[in-house]
């Protein structure tokens, strides 16, 4: 069975709450407040890293591995965690209405996580801040996001990998050098000065460790908005204890562990290339091949804190998320229709008295 936490307040026994501006334990019921247990068990003193080959190899051992119970919402697809007797609540992604089974799903424990720094009001008011800059937005969205809805938090899934790499390369350096040529142009006879480059073959090889290559894990936000929270200061990660959870929602990884590799390789790959390009030097660079080594793969699956707000509006649903740690915020850009056509009449009026005005001073 999924295990299930509960921090029950020493004073009224009441459930506890994690407190994003106090850093520890707060009793809603009674306002008493505990400090959040140090790691135990469940993460220990540091952030242990597992193997990647014997994870591929379904070897990951049954410490590392629980079970969670989970429902994947019917409009976005999200994995959305139950904790305790919960059995229905709202999707966090969507705001549809979620009901979970009597199933469980084997995962691989999260090793680390940030918890949440940003309280729920100045997340709320860092999205209505964000809206107000939102001059197309339509006044019924940004007025409907008035009205003081909490936002969801919500600790979103990730892998990072870790890798030491080992790349040879063949290619060409490019140095420019300029000539000197006389032209002839309407009639006149002038000098230019024309850029030449002169190749030359290079060949070489670059080292490059990885450290924690972040990989998004969920598929139920889309990546720009998620990247567009970056950074997160991925060197303030705690060893993962459920208290940081208590009074929000967790969800399911859904990109399986091979798949989030893809995706890290191929940033790796980028960034090889222009340290290749940097070996090489000169003024221009040709790279033909690159033949990269990976050795000592490892990764950490991690929770990262953001609030979150879905509103319906007019039979649409509009999404905005905020770093749980910085109050950045990004989302879906809502328009006004009426706006837009109100601007774009406004902007033929002043063009034609402007091109009026011109007409009469000529």
């Amino acid at each position: 069975m999924a295990d299930e936490h509960h921090f029950p307040c020493t004073v009224c026994g009441a459930d506890m709450r994690f407190d994003p501006a106090s850093n520890q334990m707060v009793c809603d019921h009674c306002g008493n407040t505990e400090p959040v247990e140090e790691a135990g068990p469940w993460g220990g003193g540091s952030i242990r890293e597992l193997d990647f080959a014997t994870a591929l190899q379904g070897k990951v051992d049954a410490a590392d591995m629980e079970e969670v119970r989970t429902t994947s919402c019917p409009n976005c697809g999200a994995l959305i965690e139950f904790e305790g007797d919960t059995h229905a609540t709202e999707c966090p992604f969507c705001a549809t209405p979620v009901v979970t089974d009597t199933g469980t799903t084997r995962h691989i424990k999260p090793r680390g996580l940030l918890p949440f720094a940003v309280e729920e009001r100045a997340a709320h008011e860092a999205m209505t801040a964000w809206l107000g800059k939102l001059w197309f937005a339509p006044n019924g969205l940004r007025q409907y996001a008035r009205k003081g809805r909490k936002l969801n938090g919500i600790y979103v899934p990730y892998w990072t990998f870790d890798a030491d790499t080992s790349s040879r390369y063949s290619g060409e350096r490019g140095d420019d050098y300029y000539v000197t040529r006389t032209v002839t142009r309407n009639g006149e006879r002038k000098q230019i000065r024309e850029r030449r480059t002169r190749w030359r073959r290079a060949t070489g090889r670059v080292q490059r460790f990885f450290d924690d290559v972040l990989v998004l894990a969920s598929k139920s936000l889309p990546k720009k908005y998620t990247d567009a929270l970056e950074p997160w200061d991925l060197s303030a990660l705690e060893p993962y204890r459920p208290e940081f959870l208590a009074g929000f929602t967790a969800e399911a990884y859904q990109v399986p562990l091979e798949e989030g590799f893809t995706e890290a390789r191929a940033y790796m790959d980028r960034m090889i290339l222009r340290d290749v390009k940097y070996d090489i030097g000169g003024d221009r660079q040709r790279v033909h091949d690159i033949q990269t080594e990976v050795r000592d793969v490892t990764f950490k699956h991690i929770l990262l804190p953001v609030w979150m707000a879905a509103y319906k509006y007019n039979g649409q649903s509009f999404r905005f998320v905020v770093n749980g740690r910085t109050g950045k915020v990004q989302g879906e850009r809502p328009y006004s229709a009426w706006k837009i056509a109100f601007a774009v009449i406004l902007g033929l009026i002043l063009a034609a008295g402007i091109g009026y005005l011109y007409a009469t001073n000529r």
